[in-house]
C-alpha cells in the first residue's frame, strides 16, 4: 500500500474537498499541463467587452484576436504550460477549469499583476 503524494515538490491538490484519485462528482482529475488560452485586457472595460462577445456566442479564438492586448495573439494560445510556469493566481484558475473548445468556451476571469484575462483550457494532461 504506497502512499498518495503528499505534496513533496507539487503544491498538493488543487482544490482538496474529496479524498480518492477519481475525485467525487465535478473534480476533474490531477493534471500536471493544461493546454491554456487567455484574452489579456489592461482595462475592466475591455474585459467587460470581451466577457459580453463570448456571453453572446462568439468563438474564443476570434474574441481574443479582436481584443487581447498579450503578444501571443493566436487566438490567445499559450500552448501546453506545465505546474508552476504561470502566474499562481492564473494558474490557480486554469487548473480548476474543465477542458472545452473555441466555439464553446468555458472561461473564467481574473485578475493578476498582468491585468484582466479572461481563462479557457483546451487539454490537460
Amino acid at each position: 500500500m504506497a502512499p498518495k503524494n503528499k505534496g513533496g515538490d507539487k503544491k498538493g491538490k488543487e482544490s482538496g474537498g474529496g479524498g480518492g484519485d477519481k475525485g467525487g462528482g465535478k473534480g476533474l482529475k490531477p493534471a500536471t499541463a493544461i493546454n491554456v488560452r487567455h484574452i489579456l485586457c489592461e482595462k475592466f472595460s475591455k474585459k467587460e467587452e470581451a466577457l459580453e462577445k463570448l456571453r453572446n456566442g462568439s468563438k474564443f479564438d476570434e474574441v481574443a484576436r479582436e481584443f487581447s492586448e498579450d503578444k501571443a495573439r493566436q487566438g490567445g494560445s499559450l500552448g501546453w504550460k506545465v505546474r508552476g510556469s504561470l502566474d499562481a493566481a492564473f494558474e490557480k484558475a486554469a487548473y480548476e477549469l474543465e477542458p472545452s473548445t473555441t466555439g464553446s468556451p468555458k472561461f473564467v476571469d481574473i485578475k493578476t499583476g498582468f491585468g484582466y484575462h479572461i481563462i479557457m483550457v483546451e487539454g490537460r494532461r
